[in-house]
């Protein structure tokens, strides 16, 4: 199994869109050649299939709360590459809208992620996760609201003083 980090530029960015349910519906040549699979395995699979398992859920949980709710969200995510390595981003996500008004989907940008504000989140990811490994979702979820609290930050105040 492979776990080679990879990399792309600071003046790059990961693009993609998803339907309501997660499912791929554009990928940028960034995001294909990222991911390691062809566009046409990734177009129609969930965006899901980039999940890396040293991904805390409680993060997922609170990008789906946002954009379902119209509202943006700014994340720091790892994801898996089909060959099984891996690359961090900070991501932007946002709601996408028909002309009604109406959400009709997601749409992410993702840029390369400071190594300052990746050892914050690396750190901050790992108690989540033993958290949610031997408790729950629950658990990690008080965990990142006491570091929150203790931050005097909401999440989205946090995130973004990186």
């Amino acid at each position: 199994m492979a776990t080679k980090e990879l990399f792309f530029n600071d003046d790059e960015f990961i693009v993609s869109k998803t339907d309501l349910t997660g499912r791929i519906s554009y990928g940028n040549d960034l995001f294909i050649t990222m991911s390691g699979y062809r566009e046409k395995e990734l177009l129609g699979s969930p965006h899901s299939i980039l999940r890396h398992q040293d991904m805390p859920k409680i993060i997922f949980k609170l990008l789906w709360e946002h954009v379902q709710n119209g509202k943006e969200i700014f994340a720091y995510v790892k994801n898996q590459t089909k060959d099984d390595n891996f690359y961090w981003v900070f991501a932007h996500v946002t709601p996408s809208y028909s002309g009604d008004g109406k959400i009709v989907g997601y749409h992410s940008v993702r840029r390369k992620p400071t190594p300052q504000a990746l050892n914050v989140m690396i750190e901050l990811y790992q108690i989540l996760l033993e958290a949610e490994r031997s408790s729950g979702i629950g658990a990690s979820q008080t965990i990142l609201d006491k570091h929150l609290s203790q931050a005097g930050k909401s999440y989205d105040e946090f995130i973004i003083s990186l």
